[in-house]
């Protein structure tokens, strides 16, 4: 099934691309909050902050370049998409040890935190998902033929 010149499955990827771009800005949003604190007070921002920041940068980067047509076709994207959910599971328990079991008490800090930790398992999640597609794709479609005379079968 295609619409347009387009698949059913790169139709799919996109929604989870475009999903994983927006968790992703949302989690530069909610952590940048304390990193801009940080700057107003004139202190140095955590490394905790700044590799969340880091990793939902790389994340919103790469979904955005994923939805250009074709380009899910090399060979390792996989690889990425396996680099970014292993990324995405030390952030969550680099938070999650910080802010699951922390009491709010009225902090609405400490309950945008314990929010932002759950956006960040969601986005792990869905960098698993992408990476299970992405390999099955590739183990799906991978190229059968040699590539310099596309007659001996590999």
């Amino acid at each position: 099934m295609a619409i347009g010149n387009f698949t059913l499955s790169y139709m799919l990827f996109t929604i989870l691309h475009f999903c994983q771009f927006v968790l992703a800005i949302a989690v530069c949003a909610l952590y940048g909050v304390e990193l801009d604190r940080a700057r107003k007070a004139n202190v140095s921002g955590d490394s905790k902050w700044i590799y969340a920041e880091v990793v939902g940068g790389l994340s919103a980067l790469t979904a955005l370049l994923y939805c250009i047509p074709y380009i899910l076709r090399f060979a390792a994207i996989w690889v990425w998409n396996l680099v970014l959910f292993i990324l995405w599971i030390v952030l969550f328990g680099i938070f999650g040890k910080m802010y699951i079991n922390e009491n709010p008490e009225g902090n609405h800090d400490i309950v945008r935190m314990r929010s932002a930790v759950w956006i960040v398992l969601v986005n792990a999640i869905l960098w698993l998902v992408s990476f299970i597609a992405n390999l099955t794709y590739w183990w799906m479609h991978k190229e059968r033929r040699s590539r310099f005379t596309s007659r001996a079968k590999v």
